[in-house]
């Protein structure tokens, strides 16, 4: 015996799980705005309080506009404290540390990924368990090291240490894996070797996950504080971290003008970085170790 339905019944049915889609769908994306809000707000009240005098945000802390905005702050960095300085310090070594880590974590990770050799699997475990290992347990002993080979206070101190990094090798051998060994073999019946095939295959296929490590390698390097702090030694080698830890502070209290206005300088390059590179980076997170 069929049962039909009528077609008011279905046109009720259909509307009513169309209704429960949007009412869904309004409840998602409220949550994501106000999530949304939520952290930007802090990040408002920053910029706006750099244009703003010291006395003022005192005064008047959860203000939000400024009576009487300035760019004082500003302008005592690049005139009296010489900001631009710090920021060659930061953009050396963060350049420097982001391409070290993009050629030598992909050669790692197509090494862990497509080649065969003794010790591969026992290696990778290694590299698995350095991610465990928290950064101050080496700390003191990286610094050891560093002032033994008398490069303290030196671009190469602030940089050699941090060239590689395992989460860099996780991200490019997980997605190395997924380029097809067939690909690679026909390269080698060609007669091209391996730092060929790595130059003219993988890394141009290797585009999402190089542009996350890029940013996530940019993002630490410049805005690592403990490190330069101990290794750099003199102001003509401060990163930006330092320098706004230092000068923003005085003999009788903290300058929150010059703070803030020194924390926007500082997060205004990561944000152009991210917005840069933003669609390689969530394309690189959904294709490597989250897949």
């Amino acid at each position: 015996m069929t049962v039909t339905l009528e077609r008011p019944v279905v046109e009720q049915t259909v509307a009513g799980s169309v209704k429960k889609r949007r009412n869904h769908h309004f409840w998602v994306y409220a949550g994501l705005i106000i999530a949304g809000l939520l952290t930007v707000l802090p990040f408002v009240w920053m910029l706006l309080g750099s244009i703003k005098p010291d006395g003022e945000i005192l005064n008047d802390p959860g203000g939000w506009l400024p009576h009487s905005p300035t760019l004082d702050n500003y302008r005592q960095w690049f005139v009296a404290l010489h900001i631009g300085t710090f920021f060659r310090n930061s953009a050396i070594v963060a350049v420097v540390t982001v391409l070290g880590n993009l050629i030598f974590c992909s050669m790692v990770g197509y090494a862990m990924a497509k080649l065969d050799f003794p010790g591969k699997r026992p290696l990778f475990a290694l590299v698995m368990v350095t991610l465990m290992v928290p950064g101050v347990v080496t700390f003191v002993p990286l610094f050891v090291v560093v002032a033994k080979m008398h490069l303290v206070n030196t671009y190469a101190g602030l940089i050699l240490p941090f060239l590689t990094s395992p989460i860099g090798v996780f991200l490019m051998r997980q997605f190395i894996r997924s380029i097809p060994d067939s690909l690679i073999e026909a390269a080698r019946i060609d007669g091209a070797g391996e730092f060929r095939i790595f130059a003219r295959i993988v890394l141009p296929l290797s585009g999402p996950p190089l542009a996350t490590l890029g940013i996530l390698t940019f993002l630490a390097s410049w805005n690592n504080f403990l490190w330069p702090l101990v290794v750099a030694q003199n102001q003509d080698r401060y990163t930006l971290p330092v320098a706004l830890s230092l000068y923003s502070t005085g003999e009788q209290a903290t300058n929150y003008g010059l703070l803030l206005a020194g924390s926007v300088m500082v997060i205004a390059p990561i944000v152009a970085v991210f917005i840069a590179l933003q669609r390689w980076f969530v394309q690189g997170v959904a294709t490597t170790g989250l897949k």
